[in-house]
Parts: structure tokens; C-alpha cells; sequence
């Protein structure tokens, strides 16, 4: 399913469980994100959708992930994602409901919009992979591109407010040059694709200034979290700010 058995042993599971404690609140179960693009390695977070017939409460399945965050794959740690209503889920709407959601490295939930975004439902839409339930366009209505700009233009100032914010950690930096190169990907073409995808448009489509940074990005790659506490090179720090100041200029 994934290419990694230790991952996809953990997914049954997960899904296995989840379908016990929801019961028949339990209405399908998918991996969106780099898992979706065919695009994942050792080192990518699981995001995971779980549609519900109804709004559930964290509590419902915290005893699941408590159990789940202290297996001993690392993949139990890095999986991320939420419960989401399927009638919240049909449809792109600008308000940001949300819904019980667990972030990569966490093991508790909490009431959280990450996932309830019309990036999202595109994904999981054209290109979720199912682990129960029907296939993702039965559930999710077809997303304006328009309503992606709009939300791509949030998230550009979101981001550019962040990156001057704390410490550039060796972690941060790329991450936000990549993060960047997506959204502004999605303001220039309505669409969604993944990070290495987006890099590879922005140095066709960007000042050629930005080419070295992007690519290094995207070299950068390896062993992601255990560059969280380490600072990022102080000259590739400086010009990360500089991209981020320059992509979000009106």
C-alpha cells in the first residue's frame, strides 16, 4: 500500500481500532499528503483523513493514539491528521471549523482547522489513498480553484509573518522555502501539487536568484527532525528571510 511494511502493519491497525471505538460513526479512512503524490520516504509525515458520520470528540479516540504513539516503528510518531465529519467535508467553505486533529510528534489530540482546507480536499479528492470506505470523490465535491488562491493568499502572508519569527533552525529553513514555493505554485495555477513539484516550477518561474536556494531545499532533505534544535547556516538563513519578504510584496 505505502511501500513500507512496517507502515502499512501500523495503518491496519490504526484503522482496525478507529473502526472499533467509532463504530458506526466510522465511515472511511485515507492518506492524503506526500503518501498521495507517490512522493513519501522514510523521513514523510503519515497524514491521515478519518471521515465520521458525526462530530466526535476528541476523547473518543484518544486511548488509540496513546497506544499507537508508543509502538516502537517511528512511523507511530510521525502520524498526522483528523477526524472529519463527512457533511464538513463535502464542501470547501472560509470558515475554518475544527475538528479533533493530532500533529506529527504529538500523541494527544486537539481541536485544531488544519486539515479542514480546500488544499486538502483536493488532494484527498483526486488523489487520497483509500485504506476503508468508498473512493474519495464519492464524499468530496469538486474544489474551486478559486477558493484555493484564496486560501493560498492567506497562508503566503501566514507564512511570511513566520519566517522572521524565533529562531531559522536548520529544520524551518527549508521547509519554508518549500512550503513557499507550493503556495505560490497554487496562487500561479489554481492547483495543487507536491513540495518537489512546486520547487522544480518555481525555479523555472521565479527570478533565477531564488534557483540555489530552492535546490538546496530540496537536497536537504534527510533526516528532517532531528534538524529541529540545530540552527540553519547563518547565510542560507538570511536569504530564506530575503525570499519570503520578496514572494509576499503585493
Amino acid at each position: 500500500m505505502t511501500g513500507f511494511r512496517e507502515l502499512d502493519t501500523l495503518l491496519a491497525e490504526f484503522v482496525r481500532e478507529a473502526r472499533t471505538l467509532l463504530g458506526d460513526a466510522f465511515a472511511a479512512a485515507y492518506l492524503q499528503g506526500s503518501f498521495a503524490y507517490g512522493e513519501a520516504d522514510e523521513w514523510s509525515d503519515v497524514d491521515f483523513v478519518v471521515v465520521t458520520s458525526e462530530l466526535i470528540e476528541p476523547a473518543r479516540v484518544q486511548p488509540l493514539h496513546s497506544e499507537l504513539y508508543a509502538r516502537p516503528t517511528p512511523w507511530a510518531q510521525h502520524l498526522e491528521g483528523s477526524y472529519i465529519p463527512a457533511a464538513l467535508l463535502r464542501h470547501t467553505g472560509r470558515t475554518r471549523t475544527p475538528v479533533p486533529f493530532l500533529d506529527n510528534g504529538a500523541s494527544e489530540l486537539v481541536w485544531d482547522a488544519h486539515c479542514n482546507t480546500a488544499v486538502v480536499r483536493i488532494v484527498l479528492r483526486e488523489r487520497g489513498i483509500v485504506l476503508a470506505g468508498p473512493e474519495p470523490r464519492e464524499l468530496i465535491d469538486p474544489v474551486d480553484p478559486a477558493d484555493l488562491r484564496a486560501e493560498a493568499e492567506a497562508a503566503l502572508a501566514d507564512y511570511a509573518a513566520w519566517a522572521p519569527e524565533g529562531s531559522m533552525s536548520a529544520w524551518k529553513q527549508p521547509y519554508l522555502v518549500l512550503t513557499l514555493c507550493r503556495i505560490l505554485r497554487t496562487l500561479a495555477c489554481g492547483d495543487v501539487v507536491s513540495k518537489r513539484t512546486a520547487a522544480l516550477w518555481a525555479m523555472d518561474a521565479l527570478d533565477p536568484r531564488w534557483r540555489p536556494l530552492v535546490q538546496a531545499a530540496l537536497d536537504d532533505r534527510p533526516h528532517p527532525w532531528e534538524r529541529v534544535r540545530r540552527p540553519a547556516d547563518a547565510d542560507r538563513a538570511a536569504e530564506t528571510l530575503a525570499f519570503a519578504e520578496a514572494v509576499s510584496r503585493p
